[in-house]
């Protein structure tokens, strides 16, 4: 037997296995996003996606909502997220759905405290439209989407993530500035809701 040649064969199928690896390595692509559905009012999401395997990326993303007041009503956000992708035919293209996992602070007002009245603990009626919360939230959902190709470098990522939110906070009475909920703790609350959503506009870095 040849050794010489047996040899020169395994090392050559290993060069070559290295630089297809290397190849595909190079070829996984990487997006950066912006959600064009909430920036027309101020509120800025943007986020990266990474290809990990032909039909897997994993995408951090980043939501801040700055206001103080919109619409008379605080709506103080800022959350960050992971979220790990399958796609069923390859990485960005068409259908896919995902695992998200997110954390968020806020100082917002409730939507059903935008109106009517609240009764505390000790019998006392206060206007639900001056309480707000002030806290946090951890974030466990499902995502579902579809991304468009709209040319070589441009996608266009519509998609929307439902789960379980878990918050924590605080309440208070803007009026006074004093706790409306009667207790010195932390409230709880958990619920299964749509927590992430819009139409992300992607561009191709790599």
């Amino acid at each position: 037997m040849n050794y010489k040649l047996l040899t020169g064969s395994i090392l050559a199928l290993l060069t070559i296995e290295t630089l297809t690896a290397q190849e595909q390595e190079n070829q996984k692509s990487l997006y950066i996003k912006g959600n064009a559905l909430f920036a027309p009012i101020g509120i800025l999401n943007i986020g990266i996606e990474k290809q990990i395997k032909p039909k897997y990326t994993l995408q951090g993303d980043i939501f801040i909502s700055p206001w103080k007041s919109f619409a008379g009503h605080k709506l103080q956000i800022y959350s960050a997220s992971i979220e790990g992708r399958y796609y069923f035919k390859e990485a960005f293209k068409h259908w896919y759905i995902g695992a998200n996992i997110g954390l968020s602070a806020f100082n917002l007002q409730k939507w059903n405290y935008w109106s009517g009245t609240y009764v505390t603990n000790e019998g006392e009626f206060l206007d639900s439209s001056n309480l707000y919360q002030k806290g946090f939230s951890i974030m466990l959902g499902v995502t579902g989407g579809y991304q468009f190709q709209l040319s070589d470098r441009w996608n266009l990522d519509v998609y929307a993530t439902i789960g379980t939110s878990q918050g924590f906070y605080k309440g208070y009475d803007s009026t006074t500035g004093k706790r409306y909920d009667g207790t010195d703790g932390v409230n709880r609350s958990g619920e299964i809701i749509p927590y992430r959503g819009g139409i992300m506009i992607s561009y191709k870095l790599k």
